[in-house]
């Protein structure tokens, strides 16, 4: 058992011995005032109300030991991102710095600090979008975005990030000639964060799809992998800023895409949701945005 746990189990422990010894007063005066009607009502509303902010103030410490591990997580895996390329990096430098090396390698050590330079930023940019993620913008600044475009575009740059072949990642377009009101480059953000989080739940034999189907009145983004699952009661956590699947955390990540997603999706007013049939089923996460008509 962790500390936090620990901690955890102490202040609940304590909350629970605090209630149950009120209980025990409050049925004491209970049996000693039973005759005096106003004493006996004062006693158990006064009572209660120790009762109930016991209760809250248990609750809320654990809530916040909670959100104190969730945001050492969040340090930790932040901390992991951006050390291990950095690691690499300068230790192909100090090689191409301290010997002679062909041609060949050169241009896989140039590879593979490019790599890791996208990888860096890519982690830079999680972070800046997420602390930019509950500013509101100006419905003004929102242009027509053509959905079907936006999704192709995605998918190549997936492919092209991950090295997967079409049927690895394919995009089944039932919403062409569809636009909605938004910002293209948030939306693209929000989809990339679902493909990225797609390929890395997903096994070595992927299949991921982009699902683009409409109304008369909403676009439907679907995105669908075969990879490890979402537990059901991990389902509504998941957008939850800094959090992770518990059983997940071993998979790269900093626990803020998900949350991202989900604030881009609100401030154009949709709605996000994830799907999973269980552990090691797959998953499917949908996007519902406004169309725009005429």
């Amino acid at each position: 058992m962790t500390g936090r746990a620990k901690a955890i189990a102490f202040y609940i422990t304590l909350g629970s011995v605090l209630v149950a010894i009120t209980i025990f007063l409050n049925v004491g005066w209970i049996m000693t005032h039973y005759r005096r009607v106003g004493p006996l009502v004062l006693g158990i509303v006064f009572f209660a109300i120790i009762i109930s902010g016991i209760v809250i103030y248990t609750i809320f410490l654990v809530l916040e030991i909670r959100k104190n591990e969730q945001h050492d997580s969040f340090i930790n895996a932040v901390t992991h991102e951006l050390k291990t390329p950095i690691a690499s990096i300068r230790l192909y430098l100090q090689t191409l710095q301290s010997r002679d090396v062909p041609d060949a390698q050169r241009e896989h050590f140039y590879r593979v600090m490019l790599d890791d330079s996208e990888r860096l930023l890519y982690t830079v940019e999680q972070v800046l979008r997420a602390g930019a993620a509950r500013s509101k913008r100006d419905p003004m600044e929102f242009q027509p975005v053509p959905i079907s475009e936006l999704a192709t575009d995605c998918a190549d740059i997936v492919r092209l990030r991950y090295h997967l072949q079409p049927e690895e990642l394919a995009v089944e377009n039932r919403a062409n000639g569809i636009n909605v009101l938004g910002d293209p480059e948030d939306l693209r953000t929000a989809l990339n964060n679902l493909l990225d989080n797609a390929v890395k739940y997903s096994p070595e034999q992927r299949r991921i799809a982009i699902e683009l189907e409409s109304d008369h009145e909403h676009l439907r983004l679907q995105v669908r992998d075969r990879g490890i699952g979402i537990p059901h009661n991990q389902l509504k956590k998941i957008f939850a800023r800094f959090y992770r699947v518990p059983g997940a955390r071993n998979v790269k990540g900093t626990g803020l895409g998900l949350y991202i997603v989900h604030s881009i999706v609100k401030r154009h007013g949709g709605t996000v949701y994830a799907e999973s049939p269980g552990e090691g089923k797959g998953s499917r996460f949908t996007i519902e945005l406004p169309r725009l008509l005429g």
